[in-house]
């Protein structure tokens, strides 16, 4: 009698695991953004940064609005998709950081229009292809239960 339980009870949780694994799988899945998420988060950010050029509040100022408002945007769209959001851990968010500083700061010292649009080109490229990488690693670790 013992022995069935034990089996019946062994049985039930093989089952509650195998389902966990596939609400993960599925979840992994859902939680991948469209494709133009990326694309679209680095011309916003190429626009404010870039926006520096021109050396003026008058464009820099509605450049800061339309970043705020887009990135808003994008975390709307995304949200309703997935019904998810996703936050950043600290060990990348500083990297990222580092690396945002480590393109700015030329940009600012040199003061010159073109530093703050290849500032803004490669931050723009950065993050797009960054935004997917991020995005696979995070389905990865969902699959794998990390």
């Amino acid at each position: 009698m013992t022995a069935d339980r034990d089996r019946a009870t062994a049985d039930r949780a093989a089952a509650d695991l195998a389902a966990l694994d596939a609400d993960r799988a599925a979840l992994a899945d859902r939680v991948a953004p469209p494709r133009w998420f990326g694309p679209a988060l680095g011309v916003l950010l190429f626009l404010f940064i870039s926006s520096n050029a021109f050396d003026s509040p008058y464009v820099t100022g509605p450049a800061l609005l339309v970043f705020g408002l887009g990135v808003a945007l994008l975390v709307r769209a995304y949200r309703g998709r997935t019904g998810v959001w996703a936050y950043t851990p600290p060990k990348q968010l500083a990297g990222w950081a580092a690396f945002v500083v480590l393109v700015l700061v030329p940009a600012y010292v040199l003061d010159r229009p073109w530093a703050f649009l290849v500032a803004g080109a490669v931050l723009g490229v950065a993050v797009a292809l960054l935004s997917h990488h991020w995005t696979r690693t995070w389905q990865r670790e969902l699959r794998e239960g990390v």
